[in-house]
C-alpha cells in the first residue's frame, strides 16, 4: 500500500511512474516565481498597449518580448513545475503540445532580444537615419516574422514527437523532452550561438560609440561650469552604457548556458531532476526581462501607477502623460 501511494497511477503498478519526491517550500517558491513573472509582464503588456505615447518602434519590440515572457509565466512555468514536483496527468498529446509551445515561446523571446539589440544599434550608431529606417510598420513586420519563423522552425524540430506523442515514455505519468544530439547541436547554433554573437557584437559597438560620443561632448564644451557639468553627464552615460551591456549579456548567459549544456550532455540528463532545474532557470529569464527592459524606464513606474489606481478605466486615459 505504501509503495502504491508513491506511484502516479497506483492501479497500474507495473507501468506507472513513481511520484517525484519534493518539499512544499520548493513548490511554493516555484509557483511564486511563476506568479511574479505573470504579474510583471502583464503590467508591462498593459503599459505598452494602453498608452499611446508608448506606441514607438522600440516599445513594439518590448511588447512582443513581454507577451512571450507572459506566456512563459502563464503556461510554461506551471507545466514545468508540474513535471518537476508531481506526475504528468495531462496525457501524451498535451505533453507534446506543451513541449512544442515551450520551444515556440522561448525561441520568439530570443528573437525579440536580437531585434531589440538591432534597434538600439541603429538608434545609437546611425541616429540621423533611425526615423526612416526603423518605422512602426517595419518593426511590426519583423515581430510577426519572428513568431512565424519560430512556429515553423520548431514544428520541424519536434515533428516526430508531435506525430507519435509519448513514444519514448517508459511509464505512465511521464512527460519527456526528446532532443537528439544532432538536433540539439543545430538548435544550440541557431537559438544560442548566433543570437548571443549578434547581441554581443551589436551592444559592444553601441557601447564604443556611446563612450566616444560622450568624450566628444566633453571636448566641445566651453566654460568651466559647463565643462564640469558635461564631465559628470558623460561619466554617468559611460557607466550606464557599461552596466546595461554587462547586465544584458550576463543575465542572458546565466539563464541560457546551463540549459544548452545539459541538452548537449544527453537526453537522460535533460529529463532528470537537474534537467528540470536548468529548464526552469531557462524560463526564469522571462522574469528578469521586464526588470531589465522595463523597470529601468521612468515611464513604466508612471504607467503602473495608472494601472494600480484603475485610472486606465477612465475616459481619455490612453492620452495620459507617462513620459
Amino acid at each position: 500500500m505504501e509503495d502504491g501511494a508513491q506511484l502516479c497511477f497506483p492501479l497500474h503498478t507495473n507501468t506507472s511512474c513513481r511520484r517525484p519526491t519534493s518539499t512544499w517550500p520548493e513548490a511554493v517558491v516555484s509557483y511564486s516565481v511563476s506568479v511574479f513573472t505573470v504579474a510583471l509582464n502583464l503590467l508591462n503588456v498593459l503599459s505598452l498597449s494602453l498608452s499611446r505615447q508608448l506606441h514607438t518602434p522600440t516599445n513594439i519590440l518590448l511588447l512582443s518580448l513581454a507577451v512571450s515572457d507572459l506566456l512563459v509565466g502563464l503556461l510554461l512555468m506551471p507545466g514545468e513545475i508540474l513535471r518537476m514536483w508531481s506526475c504528468w496527468f495531462l496525457g501524451d498529446l498535451v505533453c507534446s503540445l506543451y513541449n512544442y509551445v515551450s520551444f515556440i515561446v522561448t525561441s520568439a523571446s530570443v528573437g525579440d532580444m536580437v531585434l531589440i539589440s538591432v534597434d538600439r544599434y541603429v538608434a545609437i550608431c546611425d541616429p540621423l537615419r533611425y526615423g526612416t529606417r526603423v518605422t512602426e510598420g517595419r518593426v511590426k513586420v519583423c515581430v510577426c516574422a519572428c513568431w512565424l519563423v519560430s512556429v515553423f522552425y520548431n514544428s520541424i524540430y519536434v515533428k516526430d514527437d508531435l506525430m507519435r506523442p509519448g513514444r519514448l515514455n517508459s511509464c505512465y505519468g511521464e512527460c519527456l523532452i526528446v532532443i537528439g544530439y544532432v538536433a540539439g547541436a543545430v538548435d544550440l547554433v541557431l537559438t544560442f550561438v548566433v543570437p548571443i554573437t549578434v547581441i554581443v557584437v551589436l551592444y559592444t559597438r553601441v557601447f564604443v560609440v556611446a563612450v566616444s560620443q560622450a568624450r566628444a561632448m566633453r571636448c566641445h564644451v566651453t566654460g568651466v561650469t559647463l565643462q564640469l557639468s558635461a564631465t559628470v553627464i558623460s561619466r554617468r552615460s559611460e557607466l550606464k552604457a557599461a552596466r546595461t551591456l554587462g547586465v544584458l549579456v550576463l543575465v542572458f548567459l546565466f539563464s541560457f548556458c546551463p540549459y544548452y549544456g545539459v541538452s548537449l550532455a544527453g537526453e537522460h540528463l535533460l529529463n532528470s531532476s537537474s534537467g528540470s532545474f536548468v529548464i526552469f532557470l531557462f524560463y526564469f529569464n522571462s522574469c528578469l526581462n521586464p526588470l531589465i527592459y522595463a523597470l529601468f524606464y521612468p515611464w513604466f513606474r508612471k504607467a503602473v501607477t495608472l494601472i494600480v489606481n484603475l485610472q486606465i478605466l477612465q475616459p481619455g486615459s490612453c492620452q495620459a502623460n507617462v513620459l
